[in-house]
């Protein structure tokens, strides 16, 4: 067991010891925690090429950024603003592509959304093209002229691994953000991998593949310094994936705070083992935890910027998506209320309803399928300047809660 299993192993522990609203309860031989601060904010900006207002933006209030392969100048432009900001590149682990733009006529671009050009793969290996069980290629239903690719081929692996980490290294990056690091293939189509029998054995075979694959591309980035963040997706079936996959420089939860609205109707993000897993990250203090959740109301955007706060640490970043394609630069009023730092561990109370306290305020999710009333510390007011002394909170909400006129002092926008 390597020293970081050690640690973290604690910190496991620790964060699933804490029932209530208490201290840590840290293993006497572990170190103590990192400062945990309020959620800070980062920018997936990969859906439209950023004006020079949003690099500006950027500048003030992002921790990381993620862009495209071509959107050098933007990198440019961030280190000059802030060198402080994690310039991190788009590359998808588990497509190729020859949409408009991922080529320009029979040739790749020079610069990729993925690993490994069409062409590349068109001319020179035409195996790594997955094939279905009737022998035909798998493209992506929803996102055409994507391709599935052999994850599982060691030779994919490696020529993808040579191939972004040479880009990383020559063009400055900080890093890889890692798309499609997926659990099931049935998100994006129906048939089986050519070789299995099932939807089971088919899944196997790519999360067997991408385990190896993310061990070889993180292996070859740390080594050279550089940060390898993917993308990784429906770790709560699965125990033990996050802690794996997020063992370099941490992990991407795409649809953080995601409601159940097909089972219970609780938050699923605090099913199975993630949010133990989620925790124990947090509190080991060494690697980026960057959340999205995906807001069509103000429950939605309550609920995931409070959850986030849960797991407030020195590099738990969270935002919300409004847009499906990531289109703009987004900000949530909530990162405005200025919590400061957690002065305690999250802790559940008996209704399931988790609390946490800050030095300028206080967050509560419930992340059940009923609603839960809780009692706030006293002296609380909401973000317009309401005293609340007692919170019905619904199912799958949640609520921040601040001192009088600590809102006033919001971080840098």
């Amino acid at each position: 067991m390597t020293a970081r299993w050690r640690r973290l192993v604690a910190a496991l522990g620790a964060a699933g010891a804490v029932t209530a609203a208490c201290g840590p309860g840290w293993a006497t031989n572990a170190a103590p925690p990192p400062t945990p601060l309020a959620p800070c904010a980062w920018w997936y900006g990969i859906g439209d090429k950023p004006t020079d207002a949003d690099i500006e933006l950027a500048a003030r209030r992002y921790q990381v950024v993620v862009l495209n392969a071509w959107e050098l100048d933007a990198l440019h432009k961030l280190r000059e603003l802030n060198p402080d900001v994690k310039v991190l590149v788009y590359k998808d682990l588990s497509s190729t592509r020859n949409y408009e733009g991922a080529v320009i006529g029979d040739q790749d671009a020079p610069l990729l959304p993925t690993g490994i050009g069409y062409y590349a793969a068109e001319r020179g290996n035409p195996e790594w093209f997955a094939l279905d069980s009737a022998g035909s290629r798998i493209g992506w239903e929803g996102f055409p002229q994507h391709w599935q690719m052999t994850v599982w081929d060691t030779n994919y692996q490696q020529a993808w691994t040579d191939a972004v980490t040479e880009e990383v290294v020559r063009e400055g990056w900080d890093g890889v953000l890692a798309d499609n690091d997926f659990n099931t293939l049935s998100h994006y189509s129906p048939v089986l991998l050519q070789g299995t029998a099932s939807r089971e054995e088919t899944d196997q075979k790519l999360r067997d593949g991408l385990d190896v694959f993310l061990g070889k591309v993180g292996d070859t980035l740390r080594d050279k310094g550089k940060m390898f963040v993917p993308n990784v997706s429906e770790t709560f079936l699965r125990p033990g994936r996050w802690t794996a996959h997020s063992r370099y420089s941490g992990a991407m939860e795409e649809n953080f705070g995601f409601r159940d609205d097909g089972g219970g109707g609780g938050l699923l993000t605090f099913q199975g083992n993630q949010w133990q897993e989620l925790r124990a990250q947090a509190a080991l203090g060494e690697s980026w935890l960057l959340l999205v959740t995906h807001t069509k109301d103000a429950r939605q955007e309550r609920a995931g910027y409070a959850s986030a706060a849960l797991l407030a640490g020195p590099y738990s970043c969270w935002t919300k998506s409004s847009t499906p394609n990531y289109l703009d630069p987004e900000w949530s009023t909530l990162q405005d209320a200025g919590l400061g730092e957690a002065v305690d561990w999250a802790g559940r109370e008996p209704s399931g309803v988790w609390t946490r306290t800050f030095t300028h305020g206080w967050v509560a999710v419930n992340p059940t399928g009923a609603a839960a009333a809780v009692t706030p510390p006293a002296g609380l007011v909401d973000l317009e300047g309401n005293p609340v002394t007692q919170v019905d909170l619904a199912a799958a909400d949640g609520v921040v809660l601040v001192k009088p006129q600590e809102q006033a002092a919001p971080p840098p926008r």
